[in-house]
């Protein structure tokens, strides 16, 4: 039976298990929350299930969801809709033709045009404006969002092992930064004032990390990079943040291809400190892929694997969680958040491992402000 209540989640609690070939690495315990578990694949169906959820409280049997998508937020708004019985578009750039089927799977109407996502998201603008009963789901700029994501951070409570401190790090990637802003939502709740959020992007798609650098209580005006041409950058008048407008995504990592990151989030770093960005090229997160996939058997999306960089480089990591004097690096607890997707099959795990292989940069990688190089590669 549908439930038409948002007092009932529809996402499943995943496993969080221990990696003992990660720990082994890092020096530390290392625990992966394993979202690619969800229904839809990702850790999006907690928070857009969410707002599914409240918009049929709200609106009734005929609402009808609307929803701009590269892939895998389009994905967690049908599974929801089919799940509620409720009607549901799905508008898809060009690019992402590949998820069609798997959405017309779930019951999903999918539009298909333009070359990016802004072009999709105009034309579901249109059907919003003219549908009464239309509600358009964000992808990630949303409290209720949060909300929802902010459900694996509680769930971590009764999964660590009993009498476990707070984490000493949480890793995640960002796009626009629904899932960090999730995160933070969740440590905040729980007044894990001593956790460090890690968030990690490519190249060519981290509209986050540059951002941040251009927030004075997070980049000094001396250490702040130079914008690359085409880059331009705004204060947001209601979260009294500045925002990075990247002009196109060159990155292979299609889900995290906003132009421009949420503000509500931005605001909550910003004010929280305690976080690090950290953005890598794109063959460390394909290469990072391919040494998860080989370890522990499971396939990611670039998107994910983007996370697990520093979990296949103690240089990094060490860089990113300095070991305290005076405490054993041993009994701290780290959490990667492994946050799934569908954007990914063989065919490109084939075509990741020849450009990992011609590869001959090294791993190179923004940390903060700083460059951080580790020739040796992962």
């Amino acid at each position: 039976m549908p439930h038409t209540s948002p007092s009932s989640h529809l996402w499943l609690q995943t496993p969080l298990i221990y990696s003992s070939q990660i720990s082994a690495r890092l020096g530390c315990q290392v625990y992966l929350k394993l979202e690619s578990l969800q229904p839809s694949q990702s850790y999006k169906y907690r928070g857009i299930s969410l707002f599914a959820q409240h918009a049929l409280a709200q609106h009734g049997a005929g609402v009808h969801l609307v929803a701009a998508s590269g892939g895998n937020a389009g994905l967690a708004v049908a599974y929801a809709a089919r799940h509620l019985g409720v009607k549901c578009t799905i508008f898809i750039p060009e690019g992402a033709k590949s998820v069609k089927p798997v959405l017309e799977r779930e019951k999903a109407e999918v539009v298909v045009g333009g070359e990016a996502y802004i072009d999709a998201l105009r034309e579901a603008d249109k059907v919003v404006a003219s549908d009464p009963h239309a509600v358009m789901v964000p992808a990630y700029d949303d409290p209720l969002l949060w909300k929802g994501h902010s459900s694996m951070i509680t769930e971590l409570t009764s999964q660590l092992p009993a009498n476990t401190p707070p984490p000493s790090a949480i890793l995640c990637s960002v796009g626009g930064g629904g899932l960090l802003g999730g995160i933070l939502t969740g440590v905040n709740t729980l007044s894990w004032r001593d956790t460090k959020l890690i968030a990690l992007e490519t190249e060519g798609a981290d509209c986050f990390h540059q951002s941040m650098l251009q927030n004075p209580n997070f980049c000094s005006d001396d250490k702040r990079p130079s914008l690359a041409e085409g880059v331009t950058v705004k204060t947001d008048e209601k979260e009294g943040v500045r925002l990075v407008t990247l002009p196109r995504i060159t990155s292979k990592a299609g889900s995290l291809g906003a132009s421009s990151p949420s503000a509500g989030v931005v605001k909550m770093a910003v004010e929280r400190g305690n976080v690090r960005c950290v953005t890598v090229r794109d063959e460390m997160g394909m290469a990072a892929g391919l040494l998860f996939l080989e370890e522990h058997k499971m396939l990611t999306e670039l998107a994910c694997s983007t996370t697990l960089v520093p979990a296949y480089s103690k240089p990094m990591f060490d860089a990113l969680l300095p070991p305290v004097p005076g405490q054993d690096p041993a009994k701290r607890t780290v959490v990667f958040i492994v946050c799934g997707g569908v954007k990914i099959s063989l065919h490109e795990v084939e075509e990741y491992e020849k450009l990992v292989h011609a590869d001959t940069r090294g791993s190179e990688a923004l940390i903060d402000a700083e460059r951080w190089r580790h020739p040796e590669g992962l």
